[in-house]
């Protein structure tokens, strides 16, 4: 599915000034359950990928194929833009240019990657550490060398806030954003003072924010005002998902009994039209061979 003619292209949507709200996704079905929400956009979370799929922390312990291959299967499920962790592009400038191709191969229409040194970290966890800015600027260049087609987007990010500073973090977004990066991606400022001079202090037009843990809770309407253009949340189905588990669980535990399946959807054909059944079995009455 690659670039899709529907008008759905995170390029275009970018171009119309349309701000880019991208829940995160873990896997096909959490990627649905966003575009039936109504958003325009999904974010292939790397923690949420690392957790849900692995059962593992988010501190570089998955390889670029696993990450490609739960993008395509999120990609394959939805009809909107996905844009994907690619943690550091895992390697140098050489390495780059064959994750950016993997992936978009895939039908990803934008990746990120963080000038995190490898093994890296989540961006909200303590003990990261970055890479020289000239490394990362090398990342870079070889990126948007490396694509095949410009509506596949090169996100640039810095984890510079909590290793050198907000100035520092500052100074690589407009370096990164002059080596050709189409999207700025500032991890984890720490205040609201500084969420609102970054779209002041960075100069290129198209900015992300993760709003994740560290991030001081804003509105995606006040984001927008301020200047950005994407607005990211990893953990959100993650997070519900845990919550909802370990709830039907101890209920499951102390009733003996779990909860009813209307309580949740209102019926199974529901949930089966949901996932494409009725599709299906089109094509199998379709193909279906009948004795004469």
């Amino acid at each position: 599915m690659l670039f899709m003619d529907n008008g759905m292209n995170l390029k275009k949507l970018l171009e119309k000034n349309e701000f880019i709200i991208a829940p995160g996704a873990y896997n096909a079905l959490t990627g649905k359950i966003i575009e039936d929400q109504g958003f325009n956009a999904v974010y292939m979370t790397g923690y949420g990928t690392s957790a849900a799929n692995f059962g593992l922390p988010d501190i570089g312990l998955l390889s670029m194929t696993e990450m490609v291959q739960n993008a395509k299967q999120i990609v394959d499920a939805v009809n909107i833009p996905v844009i994907a962790d690619a943690d550091t592009g895992y390697g140098n400038a050489i390495n780059i240019s064959r994750t950016i191709k993997e992936y978009e191969q895939v039908g990803v229409q934008a990746i990120h990657i963080e000038d995190q040194t490898w093994p890296k970290r989540c961006g909200h966890m303590m003990g990261k550490d970055v890479i020289p800015k000239n490394q990362m600027v090398e990342k870079i260049r070889a990126a948007v060398d490396s694509r095949d087609k410009s509506e596949f987007l090169i996100i640039a990010r810095t984890d510079a806030i909590a290793t050198h500073g907000f100035k520092e973090a500052i100074q690589r977004g407009n370096t990164y954003s002059k080596a050709g990066a189409d999207i700025i991606f500032i991890e984890a400022p720490r205040t609201l003072n500084q969420i609102r001079k970054i779209p002041q202090m960075i100069d290129n037009d198209r900015l992300l924010l993760n709003m994740s843990p560290k991030t001081p809770r804003v509105s995606f309407e006040d984001l927008e005002k301020f200047g950005y253009s994407i607005a990211i949340y990893p953990g959100i189905c993650l997070a519900a998902s845990i919550l909802a588990c370990m709830e039907d669980l101890e209920l499951l535990k102390n009733s003996g009994k779990q909860r009813d399946f209307s309580d949740i959807i209102k019926s199974f054909s529901q949930l089966n039209q949901f996932l494409g059944l009725k599709k299906y079995l089109d094509l199998e009455k379709k193909y279906s061979l009948y004795d004469d």
